[in-house]
């Protein structure tokens, strides 16, 4: 059973009396369990989605050779595993590419990859689950060797009544895991239309989240508002900052566009101009991608807010897989995280 002890849930969420806390330098030697813990900002990451189920045996062992080899030459702190469900019922446009199942990201991460000596961030769509079947899942958490980490997701439309509601999800977590270490999900294109964004951050928080991870930003305007109504609320209530973790992804041709945009990814129509009039949107994007960085990391720096990256390709495309290596690369340079 794992040893290590979480903070208390109150302590992350309200601390009377004192205002935000700048976090320390990370070093090479502290875990990622333990740097998100701490508050500490500079968290570097790379998202990948599991195979198909229906990868033959022999394929997936090559695919996962060529994540292994691709994460060991990066200087990450970590892995998010994503679980990918069909979103149709979010949206009414159809899905630019057929949904086909993936292989359970637990599975993936923690025996095909492993190898890897780094620790994963495994997301878990609870709406697909019983409280039986979550219940059997936290208690493998529970009692393994070594710290989890995990994203637990809800339904991808408000109001469905199927499967785990998140609300539940989370207070059997307590009950059943309390070593587990929850992460929430943050999007900031939510906010800019509702603008409460921060309070369900907040909400989340009071049910045991201790970092959140963004969808893919590209609007640098509903990022910035998101921190800023974050940080005013937590000054208001006497609250200290959790770790947000903001995602990147490359963006190499209209098709990568157009999914992204149905995954909810916003595109102010000044960026989207200038990806369809670039003659070669890759690097344009991760060129954007690095600007829109460089501006939320120093908004964030100003408000108190620890900030990390979490950096992935939507795309199986090799040259959009190799440019979100290059766009961690500079990512991680702008954030001045020295290397190993």
């Amino acid at each position: 059973m794992i040893q290590h002890a979480l903070p208390r849930r109150s302590d992350a969420v309200k601390v009377p009396g004192q205002q935000f806390q700048r976090a320390g330098p990370k070093t090479m030697n502290d875990s990622l369990f333990e740097t998100l813990c701490a508050r500490t900002a500079g968290v570097c990451l790379y998202g990948l989605a599991p195979p198909k189920q229906s990868t033959p045996a022999g394929q997936l062992e090559e695919i996962a050779a060529r994540q292994l080899a691709r994460l060991q030459s990066l200087a990450i702190d970590g892995v998010i595993v994503y679980d990918i469900q069909d979103e149709a019922e979010r949206i009414s446009t159809p899905r630019p590419f057929p949904f086909l199942p993936t292989i359970d990201p637990d599975t993936y991460a923690h025996h095909h990859l492993a190898s890897l000596k780094k620790q994963k961030i495994v997301y878990r769509c609870v709406n697909r689950d019983t409280p039986q079947s979550f219940i059997q899942w936290l208690k493998h958490q529970h009692t393994a060797s070594t710290p989890r980490l995990s994203v637990l997701v809800g339904a991808p439309r408000q109001g469905s009544v199927t499967g785990l509601s998140l609300a539940s999800a989370y207070l059997l977590a307590q009950q059943h895991a309390p070593n587990l270490l929850l992460g929430g999900v943050a999007i900031a294109e939510r906010h800019g239309k509702s603008g409460n964004e921060h309070e369900r951050i907040l909400g989340k928080a009071e049910n045991g989240c201790r970092f959140f991870v963004t969808q893919a930003v590209y609007d640098v305007t509903s990022t910035k508002s998101l921190l800023s109504d974050y940080a005013l609320a937590l000054q208001e209530r006497g609250g200290m900052p959790l770790p947000v973790i903001l995602t990147f992804a490359p963006c190499g041709s209209a098709k990568t566009l157009s999914f992204m945009k149905w995954l909810g990814i916003a595109f102010p129509r000044w960026l989207e101009n200038e990806l369809r009039m670039s003659g070669d949107p890759l690097p344009t994007s991760v060129d954007l991608c690095e600007k829109i960085f460089a501006e939320v990391w120093d908004y964030a720096r100003e408000k108190g807010i620890p900030i990390g990256v979490n950096v992935e390709s939507v795309s199986v495309l090799k040259a959009e897989v190799d440019a979100s290596v290059e766009l961690f690369h500079r990512l991680r340079e702008r954030m001045g995280v020295s290397m190993p």
